[in-house]
């Protein structure tokens, strides 16, 4: 086993490291079941997941009655293939080769032989897992002992995929799989998963009319419609808001900035893969920013600075670019230019606690105000720097150590959930990562506390501390509410396109039942608005069970009929986005209403 996969597993409960092994076992399954019902085909590779499992396949050299594919109308077959490998309670048996013995076997299959390449250069030994005497692959587990305990799987997707995700070669195609410990757990993943197809903020954000793409402007460039920017309009002013509440000063610095800027803080080395190439302009060379700490740190250095004026909070609505290839591009969820709820604490190291407490206390807020509930719908993860690896993290033991625990300590005290992980934490320093679950259970990070203790060093930030001595402090890099495009994504999935009140681009859909009702709704519409109330009158001429049925499907809150009884009563006939019939409402007591639900929602 991979040193890598030992650490990754090793970090997972007994439970989860046997349906690793299960999950595992079931991938050597499919490729076993595929290269029997297609002799033809070279395999590549394929791992274990969160989930289930995946494989690689090379179909190029497949004469089948469809061509070089295989597609989702080809599983029944191959799950019936894959039931007879089970049902024979194969043994999983490992053995170790040299590297000539192994290119012998994989003759002909130039993905295994690079694999023995790699595995070669590396040092390590080269194993095969034989699944009885009907197939041996290189892999090094771990793998229940016979095929027989596979109880529950099923075949889910295929897609394309390029080697080692590389354009330059011929697409792959790879076949996902889930396997569980049972008929159960399967059965409630495969709902999970029906759920979440509904719910995919990528079909929702194009039914409710929130954002669009276009070719002519490129890939990976949301355009946000009216109503969409108006779901990140207010969660910008709720943010901006808050966090001048909080003492947080907002700035505004430049999208693009000198290279060497990038070159001083040391994030080019790393991070220069997924940034835009620099553009010349007259003498100077920039680039569009991939993250704000810089800028911030000029700001801090633009005066001097007394420990009476830390910590300084600067925080800012900021825009960045990440060049994202275009396979791993996901609606608003993976994006090449984001706009992050963005700051930076400049504190002495002694103020670091107080100062993290405070950002973990405003992200709970925060996330409780978004619907989210801490431990339920998300946890922490401490993210830990790995000692011995110099090049890629900043040499100063003491120093990883000192921040390391003050993160712990503060999480601890706490009781907030959390777990460890490490090998992940950012090159200056530990973090906390907010892992959020979505709808389909998965679990993904969605910003982060950072503990910095090399960047002051880089940009030699100081201040004059009580003794009259000059002092470097300790920067928090944070966000609050994560980058706007992923949080609507991950919004518009929570709430399955029906939206809390607050939050809701349109609160009201007026409809007149004829043209003769329709002063009578604007009317209502201008009261509504003045009162900041987000109103629309339907003035299309479509019956009103039409308009009803379509305003009830773009998920709109509350609707509000207006008809000649209405008219004559001076009322509006209420209904609920869910189907409720509230009857007739004078416009002061709708009014009463709707600021009710507001304020309990604000709360």
């Amino acid at each position: 086993m991979s040193q890598i996969l030992e650490e990754k597993l090793g970090r997972l409960s007994k439970e989860d490291q046997n349906l690793w092994a299960l999950r595992h076992t079931a991938e050597h399954v499919l490729h076993t079941a595929m290269q029997n019902l297609y002799p033809k085909l070279k395999k590549a590779m394929g791992p274990a997941t969160p989930e289930g499992f995946y494989f690689d396949f090379d179909l190029t050299s497949l004469d089948t009655e469809q061509g070089k594919k295989v597609s989702e109308a080809d599983f029944p077959k191959i799950e019936a293939e894959m039931k007879r490998i089970i049902d024979l309670n194969l043994p999983m048996t490992q053995k170790y080769v040299s590297a000539g013995e192994a290119r012998k076997i994989f003759e002909g299959n130039p993905y295994k032989l690079e694999w023995i390449d790699d595995i070669e250069k590396r040092g390590e030994k080269i194993s095969l897992y034989s699944m009885g005497d009907i197939d041996q692959d290189l892999c090094s587990g771990p793998h229940v002992a016979r095929t027989g305990e596979i109880k529950a799987y099923k075949l889910l997707s295929v897609a394309g995929a390029y080697w080692h995700g590389g354009r330059e070669v011929y697409m792959l195609t790879r076949i996902y799989g889930a396997a569980f410990g049972s008929g159960e757990e399967l059965a409630g993943f495969l709902n999970r998963q029906e759920e979440a197809k509904k719910r995919d903020h990528r079909k929702l954000g194009r039914e409710l009319g929130l954002f669009v793409f276009s070719d002519l402007i490129g890939k990976g460039l949301p355009l946000l419609t009216p109503k969409g920017a108006t779901i990140r309009r207010i969660l910008e002013r709720f943010i901006v808001d808050e966090e001048i509440r909080r003492g947080y000063q907002h700035v505004v610095t430049p999208p693009l900035a000198k290279t060497d800027l990038y070159r001083t803080s040391g994030h080019y080395p790393y991070y220069k893969d997924t940034m835009y190439p620099p553009m010349k302009v007259d003498e100077e060379e920039l680039i569009l920013r991939p993250m704000t700490c810089p800028h911030h740190f000029m700001l801090y250095k633009s005066s001097p600075r007394s420990y009476r004026d830390l910590p300084v909070r600067y925080a800012e609505i900021s825009p960045q670019f990440r060049y994202e290839k275009s396979g791993e591009l996901t609606g608003l969820m993976r994006v090449r230019m984001f706009t992050l709820a963005d700051a930076h604490i400049m504190t002495p190291k002694e103020g670091a606690r107080a100062e993290i407490i405070g950002v973990l206390d405003l992200i709970d807020f925060v996330n409780k105000k978004l619907g989210m509930q801490l431990g339920r719908d998300y946890r922490y993860r401490l993210s830990l720097g790995d000692r011995k690896d110099t090049k890629k993290y900043y040499k100063d033991d003491g120093l990883w150590d000192e921040a390391e625990g003050v993160l712990r300590s503060v999480l601890t005290e706490r009781n907030s959930p959390f777990f460890e992980a490490p090998d992940e934490a950012a090159f200056y320093g530990p973090k906390i990562d907010v892992q959020v679950r979505n709808v389909a259970g998965h679990e993904e990070t969605a910003f982060t506390v950072q503990y910095d203790f090399v960047m002051p060093k880089r940009f030699e930030m100081t201040f004059t501390n009580s003794h009259g001595q000059e002092e470097q402090p300790v920067v928090i890099h944070r966000s609050s509410l994560g980058a706007f495009e992923r949080t609507m994504a991950f919004l518009i999935e929570f709430y399955g396109g029906a939206f809390p009140l607050w939050l809701a681009p349109v609160q009201v859909a007026l409809i007149p039942i004829a043209e003769r009702h329709a002063r009578a709704a604007d009317a209502v519409a201008r009261e509504l608005k003045r009162h900041g109330v987000r109103t629309e009158v339907d003035l299309r001429s479509e019956p009103m069970q039409g308009k009803v049925r379509d305003h009830t499907l773009q998920k709109v809150p509350y609707l509000g009929i207006i008809g000649d009884k209405e008219v004559a009563s001076g009322t509006v006939s209420v209904r609920t986005r869910d189907g409720k019939d509230l009857k007739g409402m004078s416009v002061e007591g709708f009014l009463r209403k709707l600021n009710n639900e507001l304020e309990l929602e604000t709360a």
